[in-house]
């Protein structure tokens, strides 16, 4: 692209861009009157929990469908195969919003796409509230699945691109840790809540975070590569602290957005380039082992699976396998800059794993055990173990860093087409496993833990061989280690 085409381009978005400039002067006015402005982590941790009630709702959507199962299908009189169709719905659409995600948060920036999101997301839970029928029951899941799409790529990328890089990686794993917190809501809420009643509190959290939008300064580095250089500066300002000498980082960014910005857009044949393919393999590849784990269809219908392995009160053990899944994923945030994403990784995989085997092995012998036997109560108890100790592995490192290494690796110029791309594997991969587990279950749950290990295992191999290390790098530095 020439010069004379990008400003071209960029003409018309300094004009959407005055709304950005006047909200980022706004915050600075505001936030001048208050510490919070001088010192920088405080306005980036304010930032990252604004920001954090998109994953909330990400999660609450996730983390609905088990406590509301008999529910919904007693009131609504669905089958068990329609009820996993609900299920997975939010799946196909959090693919289309996938699909849209990277060129929304690179056209209107990453608070202009959550804003987009929230509201079919509102519209999605008044529809499931009033649904009479299966048919606004789908709409209502297709359209909350729509608005999660968006958000699971936009919140990753604006919290990496905030962030300084010595808190990159905890201030990134908050996002999967919003995730868990919405989850464990869900489950907590679905032991006393009527299903309708459940999905108008799921309204909330949007609700909030559209105002909330107001108060947070637009990614500096998005304001950089579309040319608005004064906002940029002020972005960047407002987030590291009014006294912080911020000239080394804004001339690092500058650089960057000049090399990368020769070309707005590339081309498939550009993919032979190891600066693009190689980041994009790795991006794909954890998003989509992260699904194949069989998380999913663990979490979405954890009232069944206790159920099977014996356990009388298996809502409560689903709303505890929740807490779980939040301190968990609150010691991964902790860890995080300080063990590295190599590590977590590896070792999250490895407990996965070995937790997975388990589970298979005790629901494959309970076959052929008597049910009154002592050893078909220590199989339920093993199995129950094997559970936990999964999430739990999940969520110290699975859960969290493939969103956080996506959205540091990427380079700029390809980060919408590449995040949207890598983003929409991870919801297909997602939809399939949603949509098979139930049916695999029924067919052998032994059967179905064993698939999910093998996959853990090479999660494993996957790591050691391809992923990178990036704790302690700017995005600058990681991005340009693939040249």
């Amino acid at each position: 692209m020439n010069d004379n085409a990008e400003d071209g381009f960029r003409k018309p978005l300094l004009n959407t861009g005055s709304w950005y400039r006047m909200a980022s002067r706004q915050s600075s006015i505001m936030g001048s009157a208050t510490q919070m402005m001088r010192d920088g982590s405080v306005s980036v941790l304010f930032c990252v929990l604004v920001i954090a009630l998109g994953p909330i709702q990400f999660g609450f959507t996730c983390g609905y469908s088990s406590p509301t199962q008999s529910g919904i299908i007693s009131d609504l009189g669905l089958s068990i195969s329609e009820f996993s169709l609900f299920g997975s719905l939010s799946n196909v659409g959090a693919m289309v919003g996938a699909i849209a995600s990277g060129q929304i948060a690179d056209y209107i920036g990453r608070k202009g796409s959550l804003m987009i999101a929230s509201i079919p997301n509102i519209i999605g839970w008044l529809a499931i509230s009033f649904a009479k029928d299966s048919s606004f029951l789908f709409m209502g899941r297709l359209l909350e699945g729509f608005g999660v799409g968006i958000i699971s790529y936009t919140v990753p990328v604006y919290i990496a691109e905030i962030a300084p890089q010595n808190m990159r990686g905890s201030l990134g794993s908050v996002n999967q840790l919003a995730v868990t917190i919405g989850i464990m809501l869900a489950y907590l809420l679905g032991l006393f809540l009527n299903w309708r009643v459940l999905a108008v509190v799921g309204i909330l959290p949007c609700t909030v975070l559209i105002p909330g939008l107001f108060f947070v300064p637009e990614s500096p580095r998005w304001l950089a590569k579309m040319g608005m250089a004064e906002d940029f500066e002020t972005s960047l300002q407002v987030l590291r602290g009014l006294d912080v000498d911020i000239s080394g980082e804004v001339n690092e960014i500058k650089r960057s957005v000049a090399s990368s910005g020769k070309r707005a857009t590339i081309r498939f044949s550009d993919l032979k380039w190891k600066r693009y393919w190689y980041p994009l393999l790795i991006g794909i590849g954890l998003l989509v082992l992260q699904q194949l784990s069989g998380i999913n269809a663990v979490l979405f219908y954890s009232t069944n699976i206790f159920e099977s392995a014996g356990v009388s009160s298996s809502n409560i053990a689903t709303f505890g396998l929740g807490t779980l899944q939040v301190i968990a994923t609150g010691v991964t945030t902790w860890l995080m800059d300080k063990a590295g994403r190599r590590l977590l990784l590896t070792v999250s995989s490895s407990i996965m794993t070995i937790s997975l085997f388990l589970v298979s092995i005790s629901f494959l012998l309970k076959g052929y055990i008597l049910q009154d036997s002592p050893f078909h109560s220590f199989l339920g108890i093993l199995s129950l173990t094997g559970l936990v100790a999964f999430v739990a592995g999940f969520s110290l490192g699975v859960g969290a860093i493939p969103w956080v290494i996506m959205s540091e690796i990427l380079p700029v110029n390809i980060k919408g087409l590449a995040g949207s791309v890598a983003t929409l594997l991870n919801w297909m991969t997602a939809w399939g496993v949603t949509m098979t587990a139930n049916l695999l279950l029924v067919w052998s749950r032994g059967g179905t833990f064993a698939i999910y290990t093998v996959v853990s295992v090479f999660t494993v191999v996957f790591v050691q061989l391809w992923v990178p290390e990036t704790k302690g790098r700017t995005l600058e530095e990681i991005q340009s280690s693939f040249r």
